[in-house]
This record gives C-alpha cells, sequence and structure tokens, in this order.
C-alpha cells in the first residue's frame, strides 16, 4: 500500500522542465520592442552625451568642455531659456488649469468641452514652423491683425512685440495651454462629489472648500504639470529657430547647442557636448519633480480610496 502510494505521487509530481515551464512568462514579450527603442534611442545616446561631455577629442578625461559653460554668452543663454520656460510653464498653468476647470466643473455645455479637448490635442503638438508662422501671418507687419488695425492709425511693430523675448513666450504659451488642459483634466475630473459634499455639511463656503480640500489635493498635480511645461519650453528648439532666425543664433540654449555642431570652422563639438550634457540635468531634475509629484497626488488618493 505504501508502494502505490509513493509511485502515485511521484507519478503526479511535475517534471523539472514542467516547473521550469510554469515559472517562464511570455508576458514581457511584448515590452522587448519598447526596451529596445529606449536602449538605442535614449539610453545610449545619452551616455555618448556624459562620455563626450567629459572626454576632448582624444579621449583624454577633461573638465575643460564643462569648464566653457562659464562664458558670457552661453550663461546668457541660460538665462534666456530658463526664464522663457519659467514664464510660459506659470502662464501655461493658470490659463490651462482654469480653462480646464471651466470644461470640468464649471457647468459649461458637453459640446465646449469636446471642442476644447479636440483642440487641445492638436494645439498640444502645434509648434516648429507651421505655428511661427500662424503668428507672423496674425501679429507680423503686414498680418491680419495690422490689417484690421490699419484704418484707425495703430500698428504693431513685430520687431518689439513678436521677435524678440516676449514673442517668443506668447508662442510658447499657445502649445502650453493645451497641454496643460490635457493633463489636468484628469485631475479635476478625480475630484470626487463626495467631498464637496462632506465639506459643505460641515459647514464650509465653496471658497474654504476649494482653499482647504481641493486645492490641496490638486497640488501635486499642479506642481507636477507645470514642471513638465517647463521641460517641454526648455527643450524646444525648431519654433525658438524659426520664430528669432539670424537675430537669436546665441539666444536659447537649444540653438547654441545645434551652432557648435553645425560648422567645423566656428563650432566646438565638445563644447556642444557639455551644452547637451547640463540640459539633460536640468531636464532630469524637472521629469524627477513631475514623477514625485505625481506619486503624491496618486498615493493620496489611493489613501482616501
Amino acid at each position: 500500500m505504501a508502494s502505490v502510494t509513493t509511485t502515485a505521487t511521484t507519478t503526479g509530481s511535475p517534471t523539472p522542465w514542467v516547473r521550469l515551464r510554469s515559472r517562464l512568462s511570455f508576458d514581457w514579450v511584448g515590452l522587448v520592442p519598447f526596451f529596445a527603442f529606449v536602449a538605442v534611442f535614449l539610453i545610449f545616446p545619452a551616455l555618448s552625451i556624459v562620455v563626450r561631455a567629459l572626454t576632448d577629442s582624444a579621449g583624454n578625461l577633461t573638465l575643460a568642455n564643462i569648464a566653457g559653460l562659464t562664458n558670457p554668452v552661453i550663461t546668457l543663454a541660460y538665462q534666456n531659456s530658463l526664464l522663457v520656460s519659467l514664464i510660459t510653464a506659470v502662464s501655461g498653468s493658470v490659463l490651462g488649469g482654469l480653462l480646464a476647470w471651466a470644461i470640468t466643473l464649471g457647468g459649461l455645455p458637453g459640446w465646449i468641452r469636446s471642442a476644447v479637448l479636440s483642440f487641445s490635442g492638436v494645439g498640444a503638438n502645434f509648434a516648429g514652423v507651421p505655428l511661427v508662422f500662424a503668428f507672423v501671418a496674425l501679429l507680423g507687419r503686414i498680418g491680419l491683425l495690422n490689417q484690421l488695425l490699419k484704418p484707425t492709425g495703430v500698428s504693431i511693430d513685430p520687431q518689439t512685440f513678436l521677435y524678440g523675448f516676449w514673442g517668443l513666450c506668447i508662442v510658447y504659451t499657445y502649445f502650453q495651454v493645451p497641454l496643460m488642459v490635457l493633463i489636468m483634466v484628469p485631475a479635476l475630473e478625480g475630484l470626487r462629489k463626495e467631498w464637496r459634499e462632506a465639506a459643505e455639511n460641515l459647514g464650509a463656503t465653496q471658497t474654504q472648500y476649494w482653499r482647504y480640500v481641493a486645492f490641496p489635493i490638486l497640488m501635486p498635480a499642479i506642481l507636477g504639470s507645470a514642471a513638465l511645461l517647463f521641460a517641454n519650453a526648455f527643450s524646444t528648439y525648431v519654433t525658438a529657430t524659426a520664430l528669432l532666425g539670424a537675430i537669436g543664433q546665441t539666444f536659447a540654449v537649444t540653438i547654441v547647442v545645434a551652432n557648435q555642431f553645425r560648422t567645423d570652422t566656428f563650432g566646438d563639438p565638445g563644447l556642444g557636448f557639455a551644452l547637451a550634457f547640463s540640459m539633460m540635468v536640468v531636464i532630469g531634475l524637472t521629469i524627477a519633480l513631475y514623477t514625485w509629484s505625481r506619486r503624491r497626488a496618486e498615493r493620496w488618493t489611493r489613501k482616501v480610496e
């Protein structure tokens, strides 16, 4: 009887190959193209930039490229890029946040919400030469707005209003606002009616509800969205180049980086790699802030649930 039991147990136990197959999973196969794409187009180029920023043309370790970042022209370009990114991140967050609130909690008709979301999906990706052409056609010397104001004797000088610092801020804000709308709409939709009802039952006014309940809940999402907008503006190249042209060759960091690789005579690839490395640091810190903010928002929501 004991031998029969032992035989049955031995026969029923899985073989090592069966146990190995049960441990192997093909669920990760679908991620192989994604990981390959990230490795080829993100990780390897980033590591290459770091190595070339810290070595000279002969491959020797050097800090001369990093020291070149103290050049007054480069520091001015950094200042311009940081200011434009900060201003457009704030303006895009405020305008986009208010627009997202209007179409989500403002009681507007449903067709307005659909129209705004559809436009936001297009506007967030409408940049570069087409966007600059649209603004030139509107605000240029012979643009639509100047033609409409011509009978009144009033005109807008594009050299001071469009082709400069504030003109770049206006153009950047155009695609920052719809991006903020797309990010904030899900966050605003996550506010539960029960929270408002509980605040009202406790005697809170609408202002107190937004100040002590809704706004603290939304703050991590707002900060993360603003950080994402900052990174989006800081890394933009084509829009600034198309708008500023020859007068903007040293205006933004992205333009200065491109100039280091454009010609063999006046370019400095080592300095270009150092600039790219410094931009990676800024973007990395910004994305880290965005990731931390989003995790804080999601963790708080999960605790409430």
